[in-house]
């Protein structure tokens, strides 16, 4: 299947869940928010929190500076 990942198509597998596209990633997976469909996942949702066709997936990363 394939979702949209901060807006560019990514294909991915059928049962794969937020948690595990988060780990592809963003391996420390520190400072990372994810937004599906422009409604926050909370990081405590992410292992069970499955991906869906056509998904609209936006991943941020914080950074830091002044």
């Amino acid at each position: 299947m394939e979702i949209i990942l901060n807006g560019q198509a990514k294909p991915i597998d059928a049962a794969y869940t937020v948690g595990q596209l988060v780990s592809e990633l963003f391996p420390s997976g520190k400072g990372i928010a994810v937004a599906i469909n422009q409604a926050v996942v909370p990081k405590s949702d992410w292992p069970t929190r499955r991906l869906s066709p056509n998904d609209q997936v936006t991943l941020i990363t914080a950074t830091q500076g002044g």
